[in-house]
């Protein structure tokens, strides 16, 4: 009578399971690089589109006022008839508050401005004036 040896499963090594995980951990290193960069890319975007509705809204306010809001009377005049002002039929701004930067900054507002009839900007991530990268400043004049 002849016996049959079966061959039993080979586990994984202690030293495969490692490389393995550290395969892993490299592609999710990538994966989310890659993923953070594109979030900032996105808010920097959102808040080019917010800067260019603000600027319309105060094209509107322009129209119907006369003039842009003062820097004194800020973007607050498109909630609020600032005193003095004839022709007001806002609000112009459909929220009850002034919208803030994807970083939760309120956007700054001049008038007359350097670079226009008025400048809105934000100084991006880092709340900080100028910048490189998700730091940079996003404006109504680039």
């Amino acid at each position: 009578m002849q016996r049959f040896i079966t061959p039993r499963p080979r586990g994984m090594t202690l030293i495969e399971i490692l490389v393995v995980l550290v395969l892993i951990g490299i592609v999710m290193g990538v994966v989310a690089g890659n993923f953070i960069g594109r979030g900032e890319e996105a808010k920097r975007k959102a808040a080019k589109i917010e800067i260019e509705q603000i600027g319309q809204t105060l094209d509107l306010y322009k129209l119907e006022v006369g003039r842009y809001p003062t820097t004194q009377e800020g973007l607050q005049a498109l909630i609020t008839a600032p005193a003095g002002v004839n022709n007001w039929n806002g609000p112009y701004w459909k929220k009850s508050t002034l919208p803030k930067d994807p970083w939760g900054n309120e956007y700054k507002y001049a008038s007359p401005g350097q670079h226009g009839t008025y400048d809105i900007y934000s100084y991006g991530a880092d709340g900080k004036e100028g910048g490189d990268g998700p730091n940079k400043d996003i404006t109504s004049w680039e």
